[in-house]
């Protein structure tokens, strides 16, 4: 399915057409600061900003609306409480399939301000770094909000992390204060968050108090610094004055791994961060009063902070919160919840997507998806097919695919159509969002690529309000990592080419772009290629040294469980790329495997792919943040046989 698909025929609240769009992305980038400066009005000032941006990425000083100032914590919660105070704020979907929780504005303002009270009295304040290690729970978002709410910074923990990776987290952020649970319920199964805690911070004197929810009934080791969280919250008034912070302050950080050396932890500001997360929800999303907005993310990633909790609640729109897994208790347990709650609006992984497109239709049968208007995917680019069953399948040809590109490092969505106004071509992330100005490089010589068909390095040639401002306590790192590749560029990572039609293809991080005999292909180009084949279930290719080609081409590959053997199985999958890409495209290597390397967040760790195709074993650097750690060694152990072979 490779034609485009032409947008529904519903209202876009900002735009009436495609040829709307073009116009304000045209002025967006000739009058930045004017555009910014509008979108700020989304949110509520305790000082109205007059300046838009200032610095640039040469001297990598960039910031926003740096005279104004706000409360974060009350632009997503009192304004609303305020104006419609009964008005659901937060739908907890529950591990147990079918039991929902619904929390109003006015519930939601009195629950943060306890808890803001309740840190407040144990010594936190504006500036303190708080670790939230929780799972999917109301009491999550209360803590996040809270902190917001006392100018404290939190630093959000994906409550599958191990103790190390937790650890880690604690001391390079200075956290004083912990929040975590008893347990967590994920897919049926009980996780040990405090007995995770209790490993992370033995002999971590930094920190002084750890706060305990109690999300199941199960006892815990009480030690001299924790606390229940159920039973001090309530000693509190549910009223606390918000503090009034600078723009540029800091609201949160938040920890992405890098292919080497410890995780960098990001910083984003209360200001330009609220004011990109609010406008890209509203427009991207096309979110409209009483829309029912379901993320599937989890808060522990960048996705859950920004289209979960502040984008949506800035809003005032009701978000849902997704505590279990997308196959539990059976895999058709999203489209379950669309008919429980009647989503309007439904955003998750290509991951997830892929993974029930693999059990067929039949999950789907039954399930009522007629309210749905919008749907949307996050992470990575989304193979053509798996789009065609989202759109045909799970939207019945009725709602707009909005395929978003973005990172932890922008805080938002960078590039994505807009529902009602943009054509779609499956797989491709389509046209950047007004106000944001993407440059492609070469990759090889820095020579700044224009037009269209082209290809190379995704870059940004200036700032945006929710752009990351540095890396905590290590700012060489941050102009290091993302400013030198290419001066005065943000440097994403990430590949890209652009078709004639001057839409955006991702190609995966530059480094998954392959030279192949003179041939630069996308890793992306090659999966999607490979997943065109009736018995494959999900690929992933990596460069792997050539003696001939210089790269080669090295596809893992798993099967369809159900399916048995097939003569000449290697050759028939050289084929199909053969048939989609050409003859250079046909993998060198096919390596049939039963599981790959995925971080908790569902992402393919690529990293390890590329050392075990390299035969570099001994030099895998950081998995703790495997799901499964075993599947390594599992590979291993088949890339020795195949090399035997």
């Amino acid at each position: 399915m490779k034609e485009t698909v032409a947008p529904q025929n519903y209202s876009h609240q900002q735009f009436k057409n495609f040829d709307e769009y073009t116009l304000e992305y045209q002025k967006s980038l000739a009058e930045v600061n004017k555009y910014w400066l509008d979108k700020s009005k989304l949110i509520t000032w305790e000082k109205n900003p007059s300046l838009g941006l200032e610095g640039d990425f040469k001297e990598v000083n960039h910031k926003w609306f740096s005279d104004g100032c706000l409360n974060v914590s009350f632009n997503c919660i009192d304004r609303h409480a305020h104006s419609f105070p009964d008005k659901t704020a937060i739908i907890w979907a529950k591990d147990n399939a079918g039991e929902y929780e619904s929390i109003s504005y006015k519930k939601l303002l009195d629950e943060v301000s306890r808890v803001a009270n309740m840190l407040k009295a144990h010594g936190v304040a504006k500036g303190d770094r708080v670790c939230l290690y929780l799972p999917m729970i109301p009491e999550l978002a209360y803590s996040m909000l809270a902190c917001a709410r006392l100018g404290a910074i939190h630093s959000v923990v994906f409550a599958g992390f191990s103790s190390e990776a937790l650890k880690s987290r604690i001391e390079d952020g200075g956290c004083k204060v912990v929040i975590t649970a008893n347990e967590g319920l994920r897919g049926g199964k009980v996780i040990p968050l405090k007995k995770m805690v209790d490993d992370a911070i033995e002999g971590v004197e930094l920190v002084e108090k750890v706060f305990v929810v109690k999300r199941t009934a199960s006892e815990y080791q009480r030690k001299k610094r924790d606390l229940d969280f159920n039973e001090e919250v309530m000693k509190f008034e549910p009223s606390c004055p918000p503090e009034v912070m600078n723009a540029e302050d800091p609201l949160f950080i938040l920890y992405t791994s890098g292919s080497t050396g410890k995780p960098k932890g990001l910083v984003h500001t209360s200001g330009g961060y609220l004011t990109y997360a609010a406008h890209t929800h509203k427009m991207v999303f096309n979110y409209k009063e009483n829309d029912i907005y379901f993320c599937a993310a989890d808060i522990g990633w960048i996705t859950g902070h920004s289209y979960i909790i502040y984008g949506p609640l800035a809003n005032g729109a009701t978000t849902v919160m997704f505590e279990s897994t997308p196959n539990y208790p059976n895999a058709g347990r999203y489209w379950q919840i669309i008919e429980d709650l009647k989503v309007n609006i439904f955003y998750t992984a290509p991951t997830a997507l892929r993974s029930l497109a693999q059990c067929g239709d039949a999950p789907l049968d039954g399930h009522d998806r007629s309210s749905l208007k919008v749907l949307g995917t996050v992470g990575e680019p989304i193979n053509p097919e798996v789009w065609k069953w989202y759109y045909e399948k799970v939207g019945e040809k009725k709602c707009d695919i909005v395929d978003t590109w973005w990172q932890t490092e922008t805080g938002g969505i960078l590039i994505s159509p807009l529902p009602g106004v943009t054509p779609c071509k499956p797989g491709s992330a389509t046209l950047p969002l007004p106000g944001v100005s993407p440059q492609l490089v070469q990759p090889e010589n820095g020579k700044l690529l224009s037009g269209t068909e082209i290809e190379g390095a995704l870059c940004m040639k200036h700032s945006w309000p929710g752009q990351a401002r540095t890396i905590y306590q290590d700012h060489k790192r941050f102009v290091q990592t993302y400013f030198t590749q290419y001066p005065g560029l943000y440097f994403t990572g990430d590949g890209c080419r652009v078709d004639k039609d001057g839409y955006y293809w991702i190609t995966g991080r530059i480094d998954d772009v392959l030279n192949v005999s003179g041939h630069r292909l996308g890793t992306a180009e090659v999966e999607s290629a490979l997943m065109e084949h009736d018995l494959i279930a999900e690929a992933a290719v990596v460069g792997q040294p050539h003696d001939i080609k210089g790269t080669g081409i090295y596809a893992y590959v798993i099967l369809y469980e159900e399916i048995g053997s097939e003569e000449n199985l290697e050759e028939s999958i050289k084929d199909i790329v053969r048939e989609n890409i050409g003859r250079f495209a046909a993998p060198d290597t096919i390596h049939i495997t039963k599981g790959l390397p995925k971080t908790r967040s569902g992402k393919v760790m690529r990293r390890i792919l590329r050392k075990i195709a390299a035969h570099e074993y001994d030099s895998l650097g950081d998995t703790s943040t495997l799901a499964d750690p075993t599947v390594v060694e599992a590979l291993i152990e088949e890339h020795k046989k195949l090399q035997v072979k």
